[in-house]
């Protein structure tokens, strides 16, 4: 093993080398964490992208080439989309949607280089944590691993869904709600089972199933960037040591190893897991930070730096456990890992056995690889960190007409359909009524991305071992963690009060009508009418959808009746989540919000009719001129710039796509006229 460990280190620092300066691999090494880098500080691409991208260039590469460019790609995508999450509230990657709830409170208390220090610096060491157990673990847990089947990956899905209540703070009724409508949402689409066409509603955008990215930034990206323009200042005043808070949060996460430590446990553990993968990695590390650190109820969500360590020591860290079932068993723990086996097959190698005898030197050179990119990854990122940090003293209209057109661009990305773009603005608008009312905004991505893997572990339990799976010891020793998980997170998940708060004393019951118990009784109907649609489905489709809206239906009647009749002094508390934007009267507050959303559909509606490049560069200089007061230099230099900057990256480097119009002809021309 150790000859195999030193091998590996002269497989990338070794010769051949390129123009007789930097080792080969190493060089390959350097391209995949620099495009791994910009990758994941754009919102809504990531390492996937990149990935599917530089796939067929790997078959005029040599195999630690082309190893050593896809795993520096994969292994730092994780750290730069901490950038525009910390900055804009907008996830870089699913990994990074977690970060978000404290990384950007932090950037509007003028902490955002605070907030990049310690989320680097805990991305480096669940990087090389992930690397170590790497390292160490394929022979250990090869027999762990095996003995696991369908029912133990049911219950760890299971063991995922019972942090909900702990995501959602006070309000763990509307929480439970919430993750249940997302597991609906990820029910949505053609049932394996039989065949089924569930809630499609005749289109066959739906069929295979609601994608992740554009729910993702609705959710989350128009949220925020309709409250920084409701609030209409910059996000913060960054002071000009912004620099020296970097070191403040390098220290930060050197302070809370032991935290670093737990949540790249957890980090590798999900990554080892087929089928769950960096969409809830750092979901449950911050669940796990909640119910684990002193003090997390009252401070998670305010800008706590803990709540920006935890999920970004994770989702480092699964890299490496993504390569566990990846080269022990040849069975991808992530789409990342399923485009990487791509790569075995076109060098000729085959995951498994293989990897820990006769490819050993190839399994410590991806090792050795994962723990450098993170290295330089870690080093570049805080190079640039001042300068990234002062682009929250930039003013809000004139970040969010660009943020707003690169997110409707990254959400075009998953099935590159029009239907992506009417998705992105209805979950907005869902997201940003969720975040004004106090419900919960992370176990909806919870339940969506658990939804198909919960329901396909289930039947396969059910048909191939009756109830008897229910009595299997590892179930049983899952079970176990999911009931200590609910017991104690209920420990403060039962009220919003700090635990030697007294209770208030109840006068009795009021009634109390409003828009938030209007919005409740909306989501009740809505998966009221869920439930009566799925009674007319096969026995198979429906029994998952029926006992999950029957619940959630049940929940949220539950939730109605307490809004409608609130005990005086006694609210639901607060909710990990950011909170809404309160310094602004609310009549100001909805006619901002008609404002910004009406650009929002206004773009939707314009790239629908001429094309996104023709509408693009109308849009920004509109919204600069009649929503910023920009003069007309500003408006022509930024709205140049910009464009120049989506052909750079988009058009000419990475050959994304652009969304054609119903009035296809100008934008087909000025493609042709461009080179596209």
């Amino acid at each position: 093993m150790w000859e195999a460990a030193l091998s590996a280190v002269e497989n990338i620092f070794g010769c051949p080398c390129v123009a007789e300066v930097i080792p080969r691999s190493l060089a390959f090494l350097v391209l995949g964490v620099v495009m791994g880098l910009s990758l994941g500080a754009i919102p809504g691409l990531g390492g996937l992208v990149g990935l599917a991208i530089l796939l067929p260039f790997t078959l005029d590469l040599d195999t630690l080439s082309a190893f050593a460019v896809m795993i520096g790609l994969i292994s730092v995508t994780t750290t730069s989309d901490t950038i525009p999450s910390v900055l804009f509230g907008v996830p870089g990657t699913a990994a990074s949607q977690a970060t978000i709830l404290d990384g950007h409170p932090m950037a509007k208390k003028g902490e955002a280089g605070r907030a990049f220090g310690a989320a680097y610096m805990a991305s480096m060491m669940g990087g090389l944590f992930g690397a170590l157990i790497l390292a160490v673990s394929i022979p250990v847990l090869r027999p762990i691993v095996l003995a696991f089947s369908a029912p133990e990956f049911f219950m760890m899905g299971m063991l995922g869904i019972s942090m909900v209540a702990v995501l959602s703070g006070g309000a763990p009724l509307k929480g439970l709600v919430v993750g249940a409508l997302g597991l609906m949402v990820g029910m949505v689409g053609m049932d394996y089972q039989v065949g089924e066409m569930r809630w499609t509603f005749g289109q066959l955008y739906l069929w295979e199933g609601v994608p992740l990215v554009p729910v993702a930034l609705g959710i989350f990206a128009i949220p925020e960037m309709a409250d920084l323009v409701i609030r209409g200042t910059r996000i913060a005043d960054v002071p000009k040591d912004a620099l020296r808070g970097v070191t403040v949060g390098i220290r930060d996460a050197f302070r809370h190893w032991f935290l670093v430590l737990r949540s790249s446990a957890v980090g590798v553990w999900v990554g080892a897991t087929p089928g769950l993968g960096g969409a809830v990695v750092d979901w449950f590390a911050y669940g796990h930070a909640v119910q684990t650190e002193r003090g997390a109820r009252e401070s998670f969500g305010t800008g706590d730096v803990r709540g920006v360590i935890a999920p970004e020591s994770a989702n480092n860290a699964k890299e490496g456990g993504s390569l566990i079932p990846t080269l022990a068993f040849g069975v991808p723990g992530s789409a990342a890992m399923a485009i990487l086996l791509g790569v075995f097959l076109i060098q000729g190698i085959s995951p498994g056995p293989d990897m820990l005898t006769k490819h050993l030197d190839v399994t410590y050179t991806m090792v050795w690889s994962i723990a450098i990119a993170n290295i330089f990854g870690t080093g570049l990122c805080l190079l640039l960190t001042n300068h990234l940090a002062r682009l929250a003293n930039v003013r809000v209209h004139l970040l969010a007409p660009l943020v707003i057109v690169v997110v409707f661009l990254a959400a075009f990305q998953a099935k590159r359909h029009f239907g992506d773009l009417f998705l992105l603005l209805s979950f907005g608008v869902l997201g940003w009524l969720m975040k004004r009312f106090g419900w919960p905004r992370p176990p909806l991505i919870l339940g969506l991305v658990l939804s198909s893997v919960l329901e396909n572990y289930f039947f396969i339990a059910a048909s191939h071992y009756g109830v008897s799976w229910l009595w299997r010891p590892i179930v049983l020793v899952i079970g176990a963690l999911i009931v200590t998980s609910l017991v104690y997170g209920q420990r403060w998940t039962r009220t919003g009060m700090a635990p030697d708060e007294p209770a208030p004393k109840a006068s009795g019951f009021r009634f109390h009508l409003g828009v938030p118990v209007l919005f409740t009784l909306a989501i009740l109907l809505l998966v009221l009418a869920g439930v009566v649609t799925a009674r007319g489905w096969p026995a198979q489709a429906r029994l998952f959808p029926l006992v999950v809206g029957l619940a959630a239906a049940g929940m949220c009647a539950a939730q109605l009746f307490l809004d409608l009749f609130r005990v005086p002094g006694k609210g639901a508390g607060r909710i990990m989540d950011l909170e809404a934007e309160t310094g602004v009267p609310g009549r100001v507050v909805a006619r901002r919000a008609a404002d910004i959303f009406g650009w929002i559909l206004g773009l939707l509606t314009s790239i629908w009719v001429i094309g996104f490049l023709l509408t693009v560069p109308l849009f920004m200089w509109l919204y600069l001129a009649l929503r910023g007061r920009a003069g007309w230099r500003l408006c022509l230099g930024y709205t140049a710039l910009a464009l120049a900057v989506l052909l750079g990256v988009f058009h000419y480097t990475l050959h994304i796509p652009w969304p054609q119009g119903v009035v296809a002809g100008p934008q087909e021309v000025l493609l042709q006229w461009l080179g596209g």
